[in-house]
């Protein structure tokens, strides 16, 4: 299996925090897969995003949690668009600043 990361997802229930960080760069996407449908997969893409944020445009999604939502996106997935095992960790910084470092060391 291989995989191209495109985004990172931070959760801290404590911090009431959830977001992720997206970005598909259409040179690595179709040299990693040269017949993807690029504006598809960003759709897909943009649900987590919008997820994350619980805004209308989730759907059923923006009554849920953000745990609730955490959860659903990062349980197992046999789709396109599919998530690496959960990460646990602490910080005492803050946590935009966390899902950067994050985005900057994971995807770019």
């Amino acid at each position: 299996e291989e995989f191209l990361n495109v985004g990172v997802i931070v959760f801290c229930k404590r911090g009431d925090f959830l977001r992720a960080r997206i970005d598909v760069q259409p040179e690595r996407l179709h040299a990693f897969a040269p017949y993807a449908d690029e504006m598809m997969i960003r759709n897909q893409l943009n649900a987590f995003t919008n997820i994350c944020e619980g805004t209308p445009e989730s759907g059923y999604f923006a009554n849920l949690s953000k745990s609730e939502r955490f959860n659903w996106l990062a349980a197992p997935s046999s789709t396109i668009i599919q998530t690496s095992k959960v990460h646990c960790g602490i910080c005492n910084r803050p946590l935009p600043e966390i899902l950067d470092e994050l985005f900057s060391f994971f995807v770019k």
